[in-house]
């Protein structure tokens, strides 16, 4: 691995879902491309599993965060509630102050990481 650790926030809720960079990803890519198929596209997975992620978000909680436009004359597509808006700002917010505030233990980690160590089953490795 070559850079800096990498932090990643992830929510358990007691229901069992999960929030976590993917899904704030998601909705994101929502937000800037205005369809479900698109924001699915430009994170490299299929509409189905980008659809049904979308599903799942829109019912964790007492309010959907994702609508959609059925096609027609205009043309289908999708965007985030009001709802959807504020769960992206505070996922990103979220993010950023988990980072801010371990900032100083990453770059200690990063400072006495073995450098040649590659954990099992790593992209890259030799054993395939």
């Amino acid at each position: 691995m070559t850079g800096a650790p990498r932090l990643s926030l992830r929510i358990d809720f007691a229901n069992g879902a999960r929030l976590g960079p993917g899904k704030a990803q998601l909705l994101g890519m929502i937000e800037e491309h205005g369809s479900i198929r698109a924001a699915g596209a430009a994170m490299g997975m299929s509409y189905r599993r980008a659809w049904l992620l979308a599903d799942e978000i829109n019912r964790m909680f007492r309010e959907p965060s994702i609508f959609t436009r059925h096609g027609g004359k205009s043309g289908g597509g999708a965007g985030l509630t009001p709802f959807g808006e504020m769960l992206l700002a505070t996922c990103r917010r979220m993010d950023a102050e988990s980072h801010k505030a371990l900032a100083g233990d990453l770059n200690w980690l990063a400072s006495v990481e073995a450098a040649d160590f590659v954990a099992a089953g790593r992209k890259g490795d030799n054993d395939g």
